[in-house]
């Protein structure tokens, strides 16, 4: 493991060197991706000199063990050894989980689209509570949230919601809430009591930045249109929201929440931009889950991934078959517990194909 961290040192101080060059700061998308190297190679760095730190303590403990002639040093470096011989196996299992190597996307800010799908109404009113489920969870988190575009619901919630996410590896966190989310409930609609099946897929999109995806001018529609919805006197009166079509993908990309027509133009090329990249990784991620047989990142955006009853109070995830029998709590924004395991089951899957490193 020392000549894998050693490796890892080695390009720590590269990097440090190469961040203050003024030919890789002129060049905005190196600079970018090495100062995130950077930070990532940091925390393993810091761990390394643990590691080293601790080691040594093992082999001095053992050389004054070895020597015996002091009795009162001999004492001291029992204890020694017996403290950093129980601590190497948890840090070595630390420095396994962190020598894998991360999706680059992982760190992304994100773009989540919630969609009511089957149950009408109560669809709608479900989305809803996903998307303030969501906000909930992304404000514990300290990150930003910004509705782009929402058609609402006629009961209430949303036939459609999108919201961008910006903050700290968002992407890695929350990439594996996307897929169709179930919710089996007694409708507020509904008179006789029975208990209904409803459902809403949530995508969750890596945002592009304007070196991860060229849009060519000549492939984009733009069309102008009146904003609908909350918004004050100049809803309805201005074209100000924008909708935006991909030609050779039909892919489209709209923003209305702006009162500004060039405000909303730029978000929806983000989305657009987004969009475009998420089919790429798509594709890539459907290969990779091939090749590992992966249960919490398939690819598959129309699996169902999640069921939400509410008469037993259980909320069941499907890839890794949890049940936690908490859904007032999860569906008020604690969903923590739930990623916590997804990622820790995505983790495993990654250290078994990496173990040939250690």
């Amino acid at each position: 493991m020392i000549d894998k961290l050693n490796i890892v040192k080695q390009r720590f101080d590269e990097v440090a060197d190469l961040i203050i060059q003024p030919d890789v700061i002129s060049d905005q998308k190196r600079y970018v991706q090495l100062t995130k190297e950077y930070s990532d190679l940091k925390d393993l760095v810091e761990k390394r000199n643990q590691y080293v730190a601790l080691t040594d303590n093992i082999q001095e403990a053992e050389e004054i063990i070895k020597d015996g002639s002091d009795s009162e040093m001999l004492e001291m470096a029992k204890m020694q050894l017996e403290e950093a011989k129980a601590e190497l196996p948890i840090l070595e299992e630390e420095i396994k989980f962190m020598l894998i190597p991360k999706d680059p996307e992982d760190a992304k800010d994100v773009v989540v689209e919630i969609r009511a799908g089957t149950g009408g109404d109560e669809a709608s009113i479900f989305a809803g509570d996903l998307f303030r489920m969501y906000t909930k969870y992304c404000e514990s988190k300290g990150w930003k949230t910004n509705v782009i575009d929402l058609s609402e619901g006629t009961s209430g919630g949303y036939k459609e919601i999108q919201f961008e996410v910006t903050g700290k590896d968002v992407y890695g966190t929350l990439k594996f809430e996307a897929g169709v989310h179930r919710v089996q409930r007694v409708p507020q609609t509904e008179t006789q009591g029975r208990v209904h099946t409803s459902a809403a897929t949530v995508m969750v999109l890596p945002e592009a930045e304007d070196f991860d995806v060229q849009i060519e001018p000549k492939d984009v529609r733009i069309d102008f249109f009146c904003s609908s919805g909350p918004g004050g006197q100049s809803v309805n009166t201005t074209y100000s929201a924008v909708r935006l079509t991909h030609i050779p993908t039909g892919l489209v990309a709209q923003c209305q929440d702006q009162k500004s027509q060039h405000k909303n133009k730029d978000k929806a090329f983000r989305v657009l931009r987004s969009r475009l990249y998420d089919l790429e990784l798509a594709k890539k991620q459907e290969e990779d889950a091939a090749k590992r047989n992966s249960q919490v990142s398939s690819g598959d955006r129309s699996a169902k991934i999640r069921t939400y009853n509410y008469p037993q109070g259980r909320v069941t995830d499907h890839r890794i078959g949890l049940t936690l029998y908490d859904l007032q709590n999860i569906i008020d924004g604690d969903i923590q517990k739930i990623i916590d395991e997804l990622s820790l089951v995505e983790n495993t899957e990654k250290l078994k194909e990496a173990s040939e490193i250690f």
